[in-house]
């Protein structure tokens, strides 16, 4: 019991400490007149109309002016959200110029919370440009946080059960919690909530959708991004176009065959929900089902069209990212291993993967032999630290 009261002892004090800010100083006086200036020369200062305010420069021009003075190799490294290795977890951070480290149950496992703040610190120390920390906290069958009593002493409940307890309050609150809990440890991005709707029990993705209709799971995901954005904790939408029925892409392709209208009347709702909701502080996750409306050919997350679906129809123009491109569901798809490179050619932002040490080189190869377009990593880049500078990561 000490060990553990000595771990949350710690986590509140790192999240009180992470609430304070710095004032904005004063303005200085220069430009005043001085007291021994001329009648004519006071007289002509009073006169004259007072001078335009700065206008600061947006999260896109900063973003856009960062990336004109980065490297190839940096823009690259950028994209790519990784699976913490086991081993090189430090020195990778450089040496690839991550963007950010997805951690899983195997790196929380047994850890305390002093344990895992500087563990998550030390990633943070040796980043040029601060990383994505992003961990899947979704409450219910996917917890690799909570699911570790040095951490918190019980699991968090799913979604619907939470629902089924308390309504929306009981899920608002939930949210916060999380995101308490998950900052104090040093993470800035939740890869939840499932916006996936989905009421039928047999589906796959059944527990740990909502389990409602489509509005209602609309309501929902309203909910969890709004608080989210609020505690400023990342969000990433998960898994478009919806997963419906479909089998599970970890261990094989799933083919959808639903019309294109059954989409835009249904799974496409809670998405579009959430991004009016975010605050520009949510990504997309693209599943690697096939959705034949659309592209009969491709998984999503590989399809130009896909994408092109996201941002002109559902005008989404935030970070898109792949599901884990280690899933057996895209490992057909890819030329000599290269599936970052069809990844980024589909148009993803940000690439979930293990592989980053084969596949990182496999993009500056691309580049160097113009099958990747240069200004699209730059496009793709900027839409990443723009998501940065919205957590306040920059």
């Amino acid at each position: 019991m000490k060990r553990l009261a000595a771990a949350f002892f710690a986590v509140f004090c790192i999240f009180s400490l992470s609430a304070c800010s710095l004032l904005p100083s004063s303005p200085g006086n220069a430009g005043k007149s001085s007291s021994s200036a001329s009648p004519a020369a006071s007289s002509s200062q009073t006169s004259s109309a007072p001078a335009e305010p700065a206008v600061p420069p947006t999260n896109q021009e900063r973003a856009a002016k960062l990336v004109s003075n980065m490297t190839t190799e940096e823009k690259v490294g950028q994209l790519f959200f990784v699976r913490c290795p086991s081993e090189n977890a430090v020195s990778d951070v450089s040496s690839y110029h991550l963007g950010g480290y997805l951690l899983f149950g195997r790196d929380t496992k047994d850890k305390t919370a002093d344990d895992l703040i500087q563990t998550i610190q030390s990633y943070q120390d040796t980043a040029k440009i601060p990383l994505l920390i992003g961990v899947d906290e979704e409450g219910g069958t996917v917890v690799r946080v909570s699911s570790n009593p040095y951490l918190r002493s019980k699991k968090y409940a799913s979604p619907q059960a939470l629902y089924a307890t308390g309504g929306m309050d009981a899920v608002r609150s939930d949210t916060r919690k999380k995101d308490v809990l998950l900052s104090a440890l040093g993470f800035n991005v939740n890869l939840a909530p499932v916006a996936d709707v989905s009421t039928d029990q047999s589906d796959f993705i059944f527990a740990r959708a909502f389990g409602q209709d489509a509005q209602a799971t609309s309501d929902y995901v309203s909910t969890v991004i709004a608080q989210m954005s609020a505690d400023d904790m990342g969000s990433v939408l998960k898994h478009f176009p919806g997963y419906g029925s479909n089998v599970d892409t970890h261990t094989g392709i799933a083919v959808d065959k639903r019309s294109l209208e059954s989409f835009e009347i249904s799974d496409f709702l809670p998405f579009s929900a959430g991004f009016e909701a975010s605050n520009g502080k949510t990504a997309v996750l693209v599943s690697h089902n096939i959705m034949t409306a659309v592209d009969d050919k491709l998984p999503a997350s590989l399809s130009p069209s896909v994408h092109a679906l996201l941002r002109n129809k559902l005008n989404f123009d935030g970070v898109v990212m792949t599901d884990d491109l280690a899933m057996d569901a895209v490992a057909a798809y890819a030329k000599d291993g290269s599936v970052a490179v069809l990844a980024l050619q589909a148009g993803n932002d940000l690439l979930l993967t293990s592989d980053y040490r084969t596949q990182i080189p496999q993009v500056l190869e691309a580049l160097n032999a113009g099958s990747l377009d240069e200004a699209s990593i730059d496009a793709a880049c900027v839409r990443v630290l723009v998501w940065k500078m919205a957590l306040g990561l920059l």
